[in-house]
């Protein structure tokens, strides 16, 4: 206390130090002196409060102590009273014993009249029983059932609780109500017929399917307590428990199978159709069942039962068996495609169990596939391999038929362009269009792969394609008079390549998600840019063949003295194209500038080939200008036939030549050349030769100094142009030939 005491004086002497540091705070003594003293008025009253509540705690707690302790006593002085009384009353309690065992037997005794008048009316009773199940009375029926099977299993019960060793009395009990259990049996019967008719019972008479499920739900709570009493008394009656409630669902779950499996009315050998009649009916069939669960059934089942989701599974569960079924048989390729949809596609669309009527009751998304997925797998596989074989088949056939139209006397037909065209493309794309609409109905990966195999299928086709218009074009060489639409189908040829590259670039727009090119694409472009270019070849093959005479006249000396050659070439192109204006683009533009190119080559080649030699200059200027002439005619009539920016350099070569041929003044001659090679860098040495042979007035110096100077000042090809003189070969001369024409210059020179 006095610790406390010292340093409360130490406190207050810091804390009044701390208050009176300046001295100026001298005349605030009595300010803080007041304000202390209320300062501890305050905390003074507070103390007191808490302390006052504290004091009043403990006398309550006291007074409650007090009182327990009383009522401890009062408990104890009771428990020893019971305690007397249950000692003096044990001797009571065993000297009624024989009327314990009174008590027993007459509640056994109670029972045994309670049940006589039913014991003794037994028969009557199962007679007026059997009479309701006839009737289909099936809810007094089962009372009256309940009723006997209530008597037998209460004469068993006290017989076992007896003696539970005495099977013989148990026996006769069973034997007297042996007929019970055919009653039991026979009302089941009729239980199940009417589950198994449940769709038409549920629309007709719907309380009859409600009565069933009232009886079924009583023998489950009977069932019940047995197994309750039974766990009690280790007494349970015979045939309990029944179990109906499992026994009906598996009485609706074997109708559900049965209702799916008996939807198939026809085969395959009476209707190639019946997979599609068969799932259209299963279609129907369940979407029709469940709706009426939906709508009608439900409300006859206990809501507990959860009926729609569980009709729900029976039939998915029905249907995926029977699909299974199904898929295991050996279905053609068309049946593969309308299982595949009805079982991908179909099954979970609007049209079934994605109905508007069914969508809020259930989620079909939480549903099993129909078919796991090697086995979708599988029957893709199949169908992939058979179409594969049946398209390889059509293919075949559809050019088969193609190659006889070539062989006909008439004109092929026109498209609305009037450019030539088969029938070819549309048949072979319309075989690709059905199957790739069927595949697509699938799923888009499957489509995707199709359209695959389509191409690759066509690949080969168009191989086999460009065999057979070589073997046309070959067969026509052997008689040309045969067959007589040769040209015009030819052009055909040609066009229906333009077609297929369309026609493949339409499909791949539809049906494929990816635009990047694979190589499958570029093998078809590669493969249908030759064969159109191989047409135009030989079409070009076939009008050179009319002008090769003409052709061989270039350059001679009847051209000299007068030939109409190149007139008649000109007549003979533009006839022949007039047939190729059907050809479509880009080929028409392509084959024109190559029968430009082929005729200047061939007019040239006439000159490499050194027909003749000119005798004089007269002779010379003449042939010049007859040169210019015809270059002007060929570029006049490639103008006319469109053949584009290169006429007037591939004509310019003929008129290039002919200024070397028309020069009088044989010192400038190598400047000319020079002119020449600097225009067509494809120019050779022996071109410089041939041309300089049939001048025919070049000495063997010059010859020689030209074309050491050439050699010397070589102009190299660039090759952004297309070659003229590349392909052009010269005759080679003979020494002998050689000096006799220096020697014919010579001459020549010297007069």
């Amino acid at each position: 206390m006095e610790e406390t005491s010292r340093e409360a004086v130490a406190t207050a002497v810091q804390r009044v130090a701390g208050m009176l540091q300046r001295s100026d705070q001298l005349d605030k003594v009595e300010q803080y002196r007041r304000r202390e003293a209320r300062k501890k008025a305050s905390v003074e009253a507070r103390l007191k409060a808490a302390i006052q509540s504290q004091l009043d705690g403990v006398r309550t707690g006291l007074t409650q102590l007090h009182s327990a302790l009383l009522d401890v006593k009062d408990i104890q002085g009771s428990l020893a009273d019971v305690s007397k009384d249950w000692r003096q009353s044990i001797n009571t309690i065993e000297n009624l014993k024989d009327v314990k065992d009174a008590v027993v037997q007459h509640s056994q005794l109670a029972s045994a009249v309670e049940n006589l008048k039913n014991i003794f009316s037994v028969p009557q009773i199962v007679s007026g029983t059997t009479l309701l199940i006839e009737q289909a009375e099936l809810l007094q029926a089962h009372r009256k059932l309940m009723e006997l099977e209530c008597s037998r299993d209460d004469l068993m019960y006290e017989q076992y609780r007896m003696d539970s060793k005495n099977t013989s009395d148990m026996n006769l009990i069973s034997i007297y109500f042996e007929d019970v259990q055919e009653l039991s049996d026979e009302l089941a019967k009729q239980l199940w017929m009417v589950l198994q008719r449940a769709m038409v019972t549920v629309r007709r008479d719907p309380t009859m399917l409600v009565s069933v499920v009232r009886i079924i739900e009583r023998e489950e709570k009977i069932d019940r307590r047995m197994v309750d009493r039974k766990k009690q008394t280790g007494f349970i009656p015979p045939g309990r428990p029944k179990r109906w409630k499992d026994k009906m669902f598996e009485v609706l779950e074997g109708t559900v199978g049965t209702r799916i499996e008996g939807t198939q009315s026809v085969t395959r050998e009476a209707d190639k159709m019946w997979l599609v009649r068969l799932l259209e009916i299963t279609r129907k069939y369940v979407l029709d069942d469940l709706i009426i669960v939906k709508n009608l059934m439900v409300q006859c089942f206990p809501q507990h039962y959860d009926t729609f989701n569980r009709f729900f599974g029976l039939y998915h569960n029905a249907v995926s068996s029977r699909v299974k079924e199904l898929a295991s048989e050996d279905l053609e390729a068309n049946e593969i495609v309308s299982m595949l949809t009805w079982v991908l596609n179909t099954y979970k669309s609007e049209e079934m169990m994605g109905h508007s009527e069914l969508y809020s009751e259930c989620d079909i998304n939480q549903l099993e596939p129909l078919l796991p997925q090697d086995v979708v797998d599988e029957l893709l596989s199949k169908y992939v391999q058979t179409f594969t074989s049946n398209i390889t088949g059509w293919l075949r056939k559809a050019l088969e038929t193609d190659k006889k139209d070539w062989q006909k006397e008439t004109e092929p037909e026109a498209d609305q362009d009037g450019y030539y065209q088969t029938t070819l493309p549309a048949i072979v794309f319309q075989m690709f269009e059905q199957n790739l609409q069927v595949a697509a109905q699938i799923d888009g990966d499957f489509k995707e792969q199709v359209l695959k195999l389509c191409l690759k299928q066509m690949n080969t086709f168009l191989i086999r394609y460009r065999e057979e218009a070589v073997t046309y074009k070959e067969e026509h060489l052997r008689d040309r008079q045969l067959p007589q639409c040769y040209v015009q189908y030819m052009i055909a040829i040609i066009n229906n390549c333009q077609t297929f590259k369309e026609s493949i670039n339409s499909l791949k727009r539809k049906y494929s998600q990816s635009s990047e090119p694979t190589d499958s694409d570029a093998a078809i472009e590669r493969t249908l840019n030759e064969v159109a270019k191989e047409g135009c070849q030989f079409l070009l093959d076939e009008v050179f063949l009319d002008l090769e005479h003409h052709l061989n006249e270039l350059l001679t000396r009847k051209w000299v003295t007068g030939s109409h050659a190149v007139d008649t070439i000109c007549v003979t192109v533009e006839d022949y194209f007039n047939d190729f204006n059907k050809i479509k683009k880009p080929f028409n533009q392509e084959m024109t500038s190559e029968a430009l190119r082929r005729v200047v080559v061939e007019y040239i080649k006439a000159v490499m080939q050194k027909r003749i030699t000119f005798k004089n200059a007269d002779e010379r200027r003449e042939g010049a200008e007859r040169m210019i002439k015809e270059a002007d005619q060929f570029k006049f009539l490639f103008r006319k036939l469109a053949a584009g920016e290169d006429t007037d350099r591939l004509c310019g070569a003929i008129a290039a030549i002919a200024e070397v041929f028309k020069l009088t003044d044989p010192t400038l001659l190598f400047l000319e050349v020079t002119t020449l090679v600097s225009k067509y860098p494809d120019i050779r040495e022996e071109h410089i030769q041939a041309l300089l042979a049939v001048r025919g007035d070049a000495s063997r110096e010059m010859r020689q100094m030209i074309i050491g100077t050439l050699s010397e000042n070589k102009v190299s090809y660039s090759g952004l142009t297309q070659p003229i003189f590349k392909d052009i070969t010269v005759p080679t001369m003979t020494m002998t030939t050689m000096n006799t024409m220096t020697s014919m210059a010579t001459a020549k020179l010297l007069k």
